[in-house]
């Protein structure tokens, strides 16, 4: 019997050590994550930002000083040393999210998580995500080694992190997941721009607009999927004179939309990812001098995107935001000029549909069949064996879609043309901009990007503005890239692209000011084929109308754009609603939410119900209008808010606003006010219910999650911030401006800056999530923006980075 009872409590010890030790599902090994020793305990220790930091392969002495926010201020003798410190720099206080997004980029995320992301990853393997990264760095080892060269650099300084590690000091994901941090490679920097790409310029809906052109026919299509919009008030001003431009667009070819029935397509990125930026010259500007601002659009995430630093060399002295994962400042400024970004929402996805031979090792291509190119994705599944994944790739990119994926077409499949696959040198555009004195190193500097597609604006103390919408352009003939194409014409291939000089630009516009919110870049002059895919209609008229409303504007003026809450598009709509919508069936409560929309000045701060009580009138009036397009295993996208509004206000009879649920009555939109009205109402009734009211805090109640959306302790819920998306402060539920800034060009430069988050990636650290509340009120930080390696009473620790020699 003692043999029994030794037997059974040995079994359940070895079984108490496995449960403990194993991950399992979610949760993490509760051993190893609460052991003092090596566990979460050891995460909450304060930053360590003094002393002296050996680091291998370093060539001189780096100083790193640091302020009151945690913000680095990097001082090397030269570019290697430099990138090399950016990058221990980055993985010191931002390991976990590093590497995290490299992870997701490639199509990983099932070697950490298991098998519930394996369509995830098979779907990230299939957009080419790490064929464009092998693609990129193909290109460098062949034309730009110096570059390739910095990538290595910045590789060895988050190794060089790496190697110091201890598993109790891995940052606390690691534990919670129960996995540890691998070697950072060039590829990975690759991937990491890959993903930026991705967001950017990873969406497209010619697959719905196939499937929109064969259900309502082409005149439908074209009223609601307009080129421009009545309204464009483009990027580039509309008197520009684009004669210099001596290059014809390519003809119109014989070819047609192949109608295809697509039942589901891809993921895709965030359609509110987006950005401001602005610029005026001297002449508008209160001092004299320029002053440029920018706030990128972004998921609202802990960690955040950005990481803020300075880096300096004895050549070049750059300050602002960086993207852990690539090198130098993305946004920000140095001692001559200042630049930004906003996404310049350019048709640069097209589908083939491709025919193969009966063993698809062959494709149709102008009457004869071409090799097929195979690719096989070797996915790695935690507790599971690998899957392995085989695509195919034609001339015209991976075929994302077969009878292997999302398809059953035994010979034919859907590939994707996507500029994403090229290639290229993006990262030494953001090398040059922080080495660029003059407005001509600036245009030097673009001549290397291509994906995804900016408006870049610029500002320097030599008194010049600018702006260029820089990428690299396929020059299209009228009407391509709508719909999917024929794969095997090869009319329909993109036959040249856009030469970078002809790119639309403008330089020191007589109106004072530059400005893009990604709405459309040009208007119908610019000789060009530009599909609209997905522009901008309300920000940028609000942000053009405040500069149009008054001479001078100072840093106080831009605060205030950078915050405004005017809701543009509300003002456009509800009027016209509330005059014809039939109130006669309302009823007291109706009628008491009705007059309180009535009062509304259509701003969306945090204390009104007005914002409330439109997203719900908008949200169920478009389902109404839209219930055509909401059909079962077909994919279909809706039109644009600006092009629904402009149908409701001058289309209200059309067929589209009948609901087809009714088979008894055809509504028109009169009818569709008060049917949403009422359906609102008593959605906001039970807001109420649940949350005591509907103030547009409550309702939007914004937050800035943790990248692993499971961890709510890690994330900070409520923010009391106002906006939404279509408004120039652009803060919507999990989205909006993730970093402002505002630069004047004296000398040296004056900047401001914030963002929704803290420097450090360490859930533990005071530094975490300690901007949020400033960047709420709409509050800014100063920048200190050394001029020397001299420390300044800014300055609150340094640290040295020297030679393991």
């Amino acid at each position: 019997m003692k043999y029994a009872k030794l037997i059974v409590s040995f079994v359940l010890t070895i079984g108490l050590f496995f449960t403990l030790n194993t991950k399992l599902g979610s949760i993490p090994p509760i051993g190893k994550f609460l052991n003092p020793y090596s566990g979460i305990w050891q995460n909450e220790s304060t930053e360590s930002i003094s002393g002296n930091v050996r680091i291998p392969g370093l060539k001189d002495k780096v100083t790193v000083h640091y302020d009151e926010q945690l913000i680095p201020h990097v001082f090397a003798q030269n570019e290697s040393d430099l990138y090399k410190a950016q990058g221990y720099l980055t993985a010191k206080h931002r390991l976990w999210q590093l590497e995290f997004q490299t992870f997701a980029a490639s199509g990983r995320l099932s070697e950490i998580i298991g098998e519930k992301a394996l369509d995830y990853d098979r779907t990230e393997r299939r957009r080419g995500m790490g064929y464009g990264a092998d693609q990129a760095i193909a290109y460098m080892e062949k034309y730009d080694k110096e570059t390739l060269g910095y990538i290595k650099d910045y590789a060895d300084g988050v190794n060089a992190y790496i190697s110091q590690l201890k598993p109790e000091d891995y940052p606390v994901e690691y534990k919670l997941l129960d996995y540890k941090p691998e070697a950072w490679t060039p590829k990975k920097t690759a991937l990491l721009l890959m993903y930026m790409t991705k967001m950017l310029a990873g969406n497209d809906d010619d697959l719905e607009y196939t499937n929109a052109l064969r259900l309502l026919g082409k005149d439908n299509f074209d009223l609601l999927f307009p080129d421009f919009f009545d309204i464009t008030d483009p990027v580039i001003p509309k008197e520009t004179d684009w004669s210099f431009i001596d290059v014809p667009q390519t003809p119109l070819p014989n070819s047609k939309a192949v109608l295809d029935t697509i039942t589901e397509t891809i993921s895709k990125p965030n359609p509110d990812n987006g950005s401001n930026n602005w610029a005026v010259s001297g002449t508008k500007s209160a001092t004299g001098n320029p002053i440029l601002a920018n706030d990128p659009h972004l998921g609202l995430n802990l960690p955040s995107i950005w990481f803020v630093m300075q880096l300096s060399t004895p050549n070049h002295n750059a300050f602002g935001a960086t993207i852990p994962g690539a090198l130098s400042v993305i946004s920000g400024f140095n001692q001559y000029i200042a630049w930004g970004e906003t996404n310049a929402t350019r048709d640069v996805i097209d589908w083939y549909k491709v025919e193969f031979n009966e063993d698809r090792t062959k494709y149709k291509y102008d009457g004869q069949w071409k090799d097929v190119s195979i690719r096989v994705e070797d996915i790695k599944i935690r507790g599971k064996e690998n899957y392995k994944d085989t695509v195919l790739y034609t001339h015209h990119g991976p075929v994302v879609y077969d009878k292997n994926f999302k398809s059953n077409m035994e010979l034919a499949g859907y590939a994707m043309k996507w500029i994403g696959h090229e290639g290229g040198n993006n990262q030494k555009t953001f090398l040059e901009l922080n080495k660029a004195k003059n407005y001509d190193d600036y245009v030097q500097a673009l001549q290397y990007w291509n994906a995804p597609a900016q408006n870049f604006v610029f500002a320097s103390t030599e008194g010049d503005i600018a702006l260029w919408i820089q990428g690299k352009f396929p020059n299209k003939w009228e009407g391509q890239g709508k719909f999917l194409m024929d794969g095997s014409n090869p009319e329909n291939d993109w036959q040249s692209y856009i030469p970078q000089q002809f790119n639309a630009h403008t330089k020191n516009p007589e109106r004072g000011f530059v400005s893009s919110a990604n709405q459309h870049p040009v208007d119908e002059n610019y000789p060009y084929y530009v599909f609209n895919d997905g522009y901008e209609t309300y920000r940028n008229r609000v942000i053009n109308d405040y500069f149009n409303s008054k001479e001078k504007f100072s840093v106080e003026d831009f605060k205030k754009l950078h915050n405004n809450n005017y809701n543009l598009k509300a003002s456009e709509i509800v009027p016209y609603m509330l005059k014809h919508m039939d109130i006669s069936p309302l009823d007291e409560e109706e009628m008491s939410i009705y007059n309180a929309i009535k009062t509304w000045k259509f701003n969306n701060d945090i204390d009104e119900v007005g914002p409330s009580i439109f997203r719900q009138w908008y949200s169920k009036l478009h389902s109404l209008v839209w219930d055509e397009l909401d059909i079962e295993d077909t994919a279909l996208d809706t039109p644009f808010s600006y092009q629904t509004i402009y149908l409701l206000k001058n289309y209200g009879n059309h067929e589209f606003m009948d609901i087809k649920a009714t088979k008894d009555k055809v509504e028109t939109a009169k009818d569709l006010f008060l049917i949403a009205f009422r359906g609102a109402v008593s959605k906001l009734i039970e807001i109420k219910e649940e949350k005591g009211d509907y103030k547009w805090s409550t309702y939007k109640a914004t937050y800035a999650g943790h990248l692993l959306q499971a961890l709510p302790a890690f994330s900070r819920f409520d923010i009391p911030i106002g906006g939404d998306r279509n408004i120039v402060n652009a803060t919507s539920e999990n989205h909006g401006p993730s970093w402002r800034m505002i630069v004047e060009m004296s000398s040296p430069p004056k900047a401001l800056g914030i963002y929704p988050g803290g420097q450090s990636g360490n859930p533990g650290s005071k530094y975490y999530d300690n901007f949020i509340d400033d960047w709420a009120a709409g509050k800014y930080h100063q920048l200190n923006f050394l001029q020397s390696n001299q420390a300044t009473d800014a300055i609150i620790s340094t640290q040295t980075l020297t030679p393991n020699n």
